[in-house]
């Protein structure tokens, strides 16, 4: 019963033009079609099939299962490709918000760090410069708020867009997102969730030539009580 409802999950729209669709994903799905549940491919193709036969759905980039946010979909391939190689010349910025176990010895920096991906482990771990298999990854944050409990709201700008970055770079100065067991968090903080949140996106649209900023809303923990 539990997975006929999960199949049965409302998708939640963002912004949506003539050649993408902006998603907010939830926590505890894929991004890409899987026969285990809903995905956001799946969940993009239902609402696109109710307006056009056959809809095209590319997936422009990706987000862990455990992070919740924005996500960009293409309708048309040639518009795939186009936003795709915005991605690979990092024309694009990344926004991102996340809850750290604690804050950083500085509230503003730049974290270079050179990590390679553990496929057993599934994890990204940091290794030596000169490591045969290791690739550079470049993030820089500034701390929003600092909670009693001694965590901190951090937004976090992604350089590059490597494996598990954002989550592995955090870790490795000491300060692992919320609920990030993975990666050296204390406890869950939900089942498949993670204090990790896809919040803004700045590329340039296809068909206007414009620069557009999409936002995601804010997670609850996020919100200032």
């Amino acid at each position: 019963m539990k997975w006929i409802l999960r199949i049965k999950m409302n998708i939640s729209i963002i912004q949506e033009a003539k050649d993408w669709l902006a998603i907010n994903k939830p926590a505890g799905i894929q991004v890409e079609h899987n026969p285990f549940g809903p995905s956001v491919e799946s969940l993009a193709y239902g609402h696109l099939k109710m307006t056009r036969r056959n809809p095209y759905v590319g997936i422009v980039h990706r987000l862990d299962r455990v992070t919740t946010g924005l996500v960009l979909v293409a309708k048309k391939k040639r518009i795939l490709r186009q936003l795709n190689e915005q991605f690979r010349l990092r024309e694009v910025q990344k926004t991102y918000l996340a809850m750290v176990e604690k804050a950083p010895a500085e509230e503003e920096a730049t974290l270079t760090h050179w990590l390679e991906k553990s496929l057993n482990e599934r994890r990204a771990k940091v290794a030596p410069k000169n490591a045969d298999k290791a690739f550079e990854c470049v993030l820089s944050y500034r701390l929003l708020r600092k909670e009693e409990n001694g965590s901190a709201l951090l937004e976090v700008r992604p350089i590059t867009g490597k494996y598990h970055q954002i989550r592995a770079q955090l870790a490795a100065i000491g300060c692992p997102v919320i609920g990030d067991t993975h990666y050296g968090a204390r406890e869950e903080y939900q089942a498949h969730h993670i204090m990790l949140h896809a919040w803004k996106l700045n590329f340039l649209d296809p068909a206007s030539k414009k620069r557009l900023e999409v936002e995601a809303p804010l997670p609850e923990w996020a919100v200032q009580a």
